[in-house]
């Protein structure tokens, strides 16, 4: 075999399999489908400006180790994602803090906003959720709610919220201080430059092969090497034997405009049911030095801007899958899947798609670390 590792799929977690292998001395065969590596964090340069392709991708972790492993690829900015949510006209910060009471209810302290949401979670008088609406309602009360969780969520899952589990929110962060910042972890940011320069170099020493499919030369490519990492999805992997697990896909609308900056914020969230898009992406403010609004400065600014907006789609076979539904039929079915992964001798099944779990990216990362660890040490 020519190869030591056939690695299907170019993203954050195929990429770092490649380069603990080829670090070890193995031989690496890379392929993707798509035009370019990245995966879904891939980042390509549009008017100046590093586009987030597949949506926002903010990477934050509290594991020294994680934070210590990624930065030997790239430098990472400062940024904090503080994301705002627009439901009707109005404004509001997220996550839910006291910026957010403050706007909704016109009070200012932490006791008078507890006070607000403590009556409304009795109002509603829930002990054991039903469905997600009830699961949300006694947790935050109906105000936050309404405003700024059913639409969003609703659009998210394609469903009402009186249709979905109550398991799916298992608690909504409430914050009674005046913190914009999205993220409790101690250490976050965006690679300057983006995350195609750091998965490419993550990919150095690896043979990579784009716009390979893997399911049209399977027999071909297996026969190359010894041992398979596949980060797609594990039902089509084994072609859909106990039936289709079920995911959530997105289409995303990009376009440049002739302003230097349209929205004031990376990311505003619509959470009103009625506007089909979950939210709008400026992708200059992921970038220190050329947001733009800030009046007077030194700063040469970018007199243009590209926007974004994602729209949450179903998914079906031939669509792009961004995401597991992780109810409990489809993790049921996925542990039957699981269970015919765990007598494999020669695969590996790594990313979201292959572990049929929703992972951020310092998950990622900790779960390629783990599997690489598992498996050098087996052989």
């Amino acid at each position: 075999m020519k190869y030591d590792y056939l690695i299907v799929g170019a993203g954050l977690f195929g990429a770092i399999y490649a380069h603990e292998a080829v670090r070890r001395g193995k031989k690496v065969l890379v392929i993707d489908k798509r035009s370019h590596v990245g995966g879904n964090i891939y980042t390509k340069e549009v008017e100046g400006i590093q586009v987030h392709e597949y949506g926002a991708h903010i990477f934050h972790t509290s594991d020294q180790e994680v934070w210590d492993y990624v930065q030997q690829f790239a430098q990472f900015n400062r940024y904090t994602n503080s994301p705002v949510a627009r439901y009707k006209d109005e404004l509001y910060n997220l996550p839910f803090n006291m910026n957010t009471f403050s706007k909704m209810w016109g009070i200012k302290t932490p006791a008078e906003a507890k006070a607000i949401i403590e009556q409304q979670i009795r109002e509603a008088g829930i002990e054991e959720p039903k469905n997600l609406e009830e699961q949300a309602l006694s947790l935050v009360g109906k105000d936050i709610y309404e405003k700024l969780v059913k639409g969003y969520t609703e659009k998210q899952w394609g469903k009402r919220a009186t249709e979905l589990p109550s398991f799916i929110i298992r608690r909504l962060p409430v914050r009674f201080v005046y913190d914009n910042n999205y993220f409790n972890d101690k250490y976050q940011g965006i690679p300057i430059g983006g995350y195609t320069q750091m998965i490419e170099k993550m990919l150095e020493g690896a043979e990579v092969r784009l716009e390979t499919d893997y399911f049209a030369q399977r027999k071909e490519l297996e026969q190359e090497a010894e041992y398979i990492v596949f980060t797609g999805m594990i039902d089509e992997y084994y072609d859909y034997c106990y039936g289709e697990l079920e995911y959530r896909s997105l289409r995303f609308e990009t376009e440049v405009l002739d302003e230097e900056n349209y929205q004031g914020n990376a990311v505003v969230n619509y959470t009103e049911y009625e506007v089909p898009y979950t939210r709008i992406i400026e992708h200059k403010h992921f970038e220190y030095g050329c947001q733009g609004g800030y009046g007077n400065t030194e700063t040469t600014v970018n007199p243009k801007t590209v926007i974004t907006r994602e729209y949450p789609a179903a998914w079906s076979r031939g669509c792009e899958p961004y995401y597991p539904m992780n109810d409990e039929k489809n993790n049921a079915l996925y542990q039957k899947y699981l269970a015919l992964a765990e007598k494999e001798t020669r695969v590996i099944f790594g990313g979201r798609l292959g572990m049929y779990r929703y992972y951020d990216m310092h998950q990622i990362v900790a779960e390629a670390l783990k599997c690489v660890k598992k498996m050098m040490d087996r052989i």
